[in-house]
C-alpha cells in the first residue's frame, strides 16, 4: 500500500493569491503528483490536517484579506469531501492492482486514477449538462448528506427547470452570472403554475412563492453545485461571484429551563410511546447531540466519564462530559441493546407535538418571514414548532444561561465557527444575570459586601 498526502503548493502561487493543492502518491520510493483542481489561500489550508478549513469574517480581517474572496463554509466542506474521496479511489485501485496480482507503481496508480476522474463533459458540450450534473451530484452524495439536504439538491433542481420553461431563458455553466442569479431570485419570490406528470397524465400545480430564508438556501445551494462542478474540470464562469446572498435571521426556538424540567420530571408511566421519545429528546437537550448522532449512538461510545464518537455531519471526533441528566437517561435504558430508545425523525418531530402540547409548552410565538420585502407573520403555539433538533438549541442556550463560556459549548457541541453557532443563541434576561454574578460577584441574596 502506498501513501497519500496532500500539499499546498506555494512554490505555484497564482495571481490571484491562491495556490493549488495537490495530491503525492507515494509507493516503494517512487513519488508521483496528481492535480486536483483545487486552488486555495494559504489561510485556507491546514498542512498538519491537510484539509481545507473555513475562515471566518474576523480572522479574514486579521489576515487583511477579503472575506468574500475565501470559500465558504460549504465549499470548504465540499472541499474536504472530495479530497476524501480521492484517497479512498486510490486504495480502491490499490485494491484491484492486488486482487489481479499486478505488482503496480506510483506512476500506474495515477495513470487510472486520471482515468477515472476525467471531467464528465468536454468544454464544448459543458453548456449542455447542467441538469444531468447536478442529478450526478445528487446520485454521488445521497449516501454522504442527510434526507433534508438531498431534498434541498433536488427542490434547487426542479426550481431551475421552471424557470427555464417559465422564462424560455436556456441556463448553462457559461451564463450563470450576476444577472441570472438576481432573475432567478426574484423567480423564487413569485406565486407559479406549474405542469407535473402524475400517474401518466399531466396536472397543473400551484406553486407558492419562496421566503427569503428559502430562496437564500436555493441561491447559495446552487453556488456549492458550481463549485463541485469547478472541482470536476468543468468550465464555469465566476461572473456569479459579484452577487452576494442577503440571510435573514431566523427565531432560535428552544426550551426555558423550567420547560425542561417540566418535561424531565413529567410522570409518563401510562404513555412508554412519549415516555420514549421524552427521554431522547430530554437527552439532546443535555448533549447538543443532532438526531443523525443520537440514531447512530452506541454503548461503546459511552465511556464512564464522557461520550466519544465521530460526528456524522462533520466527521469530526466529539468529546461530550455526561452530566447528571444524561446518565439519569443513560442509566434508565441500561438493559437495552442499544443506549436510547430512537425511533424514525419523522415519527420523533411528530411525537414531540404531542409531548409539549400535553406538557402546556405553549407560549405563542410569531414566526416572521420576508418574501421580497412584503412581510410575513404567523402565530404558534410552541409546541408546534418543538422538533428534534430543539434539543440542540436548548443545549446551546440553557448551557450559556448557566454560565458556560461560547468556546465550551462550541466545543462540546462540535459547532465549528461562531457564524452558524450565533443562531443557536439565544440571549435570554436570566443568561444576563447569571454572567454578571459570576463576573461581579454573588447574587442578592449571598451579598455581603458594603459600600463605605
Amino acid at each position: 500500500m502506498g501513501t497519500i498526502r496532500y500539499v499546498l503548493r506555494l512554490d505555484k502561487s497564482l495571481k490571484d493569491g491562491t495556490s493549488p493543492v495537490d495530491l503525492i502518491y507515494q509507493v516503494s520510493g517512487q513519488r508521483r503528483y496528481y492535480r486536483t483542481r483545487i486552488k486555495l489561500h494559504p489561510c485556507s489550508w491546514d498542512s498538519g490536517t491537510q484539509k481545507a478549513v473555513y475562515i471566518d469574517k474576523k480572522l479574514a480581517k486579521s489576515f487583511a484579506i477579503d472575506f468574500y474572496s475565501l470559500p465558504a463554509f460549504s465549499e470548504v466542506e465540499e472541499t474536504n469531501i472530495h479530497l476524501n474521496k480521492l484517497s479512498l479511489t486510490i486504495i480502491e485501485i490499490e485494491k484491484r492492482f492486488e486482487m489481479d496480482s499486478v505488482a503496480y507503481s506510483s506512476e500506474m496508480v495515477v495513470e487510472k486514477l486520471n482515468q477515472q476522474q476525467k471531467p464528465a463533459t468536454k468544454k464544448e458540450e459543458a453548456s449542455n449538462i447542467l441538469f444531468d450534473f447536478m442529478q450526478k451530484y445528487i446520485d454521488e452524495h445521497k449516501d454522504i448528506r442527510t434526507r433534508t439536504s438531498i431534498s434541498v439538491y433536488k427542490s434547487v433542481k426542479n426550481h431551475l427547470q421552471d424557470y427555464c420553461k417559465s422564462t424560455g431563458k436556456k441556463v448553462t455553466f457559461d451564463n450563470l452570472d450576476y444577472s441570472f442569479f438576481q432573475s432567478f431570485q426574484n423567480f423564487l419570490y413569485q406565486d407559479r403554475t406549474v405542469l407535473r406528470e402524475k400517474n401518466g397524465e399531466v396536472e397543473k400545480k400551484i406553486i407558492k412563492g419562496l421566503n427569503n430564508t428559502t430562496v437564500a438556501k436555493q441561491l447559495s445551494t446552487i453556488k456549492t453545485f458550481l463549485n463541485y462542478a469547478k472541482q470536476q474540470g468543468v468550465e464555469v464562469s465566476d461572473k456569479y461571484k459579484d452577487f452576494k446572498i442577503k440571510r435573514e435571521s431566523l427565531e432560535v426556538i428552544a426550551l426555558t429551563n423550567e420547560e425542561f424540567e417540566t418535561l424531565f420530571h413529567m410522570d409518563l408511566s401510562g404513555n412508554k410511546r412519549l415516555a420514549n421519545v421524552r427521554d431522547v429528546f430530554c437527552f439532546a437537550c443535555v448533549t447538543g447531540l443532532r438526531y443523525s448522532d443520537l440514531w447512530q449512538l452506541k454503548r461503546e461510545h459511552i465511556k464512564s466519564e464522557e461520550i466519544r464518537l465521530t460526528v456524522k455531519k462533520t466527521k469530526e471526533i466529539l468529546t461530550i462530559p455526561l452530566n447528571l441528566y444524561s446518565r439519569a437517561i443513560l442509566k434508565k435504558y441500561e438493559g437495552m441493546l442499544k443506549p436510547l430508545p430512537v425511533i424514525s425523525n419523522q415519527n420523533m418531530n411528530y411525537a414531540l407535538k404531542d409531548l409539549c402540547k400535553l406538557a402546556c409548552i405553549d407560549e405563542q410565538i410569531e414566526i416572521v418571514r420576508f418574501r421580497g420585502i412584503k412581510r410575513e407573520a404567523i402565530t404558534y403555539p410552541k409546541y408546534e414548532l418543538v422538533g428534534v433538533h430543539t434539543g440542540r438549541k436548548t443545549f446551546c442556550t440553557l448551557s450559556l444561561e448557566k454560565g458556560m463560556s461560547a468556546e465550551e459549548v462550541m466545543s462540546i457541541s462540535g459547532n465549528l465557527d461562531y457564524r452558524s453557532f450565533k443562531r443557536y443563541v439565544k440571549v435570554t434576561e436570566q443568561r444576563k444575570k447569571v454572567v454578571m454574578v459570576k463576573a461581579w460577584g454573588g447574587s442578592h441574596e449571598e451579598n455581603q459586601l458594603k459600600a463605605v
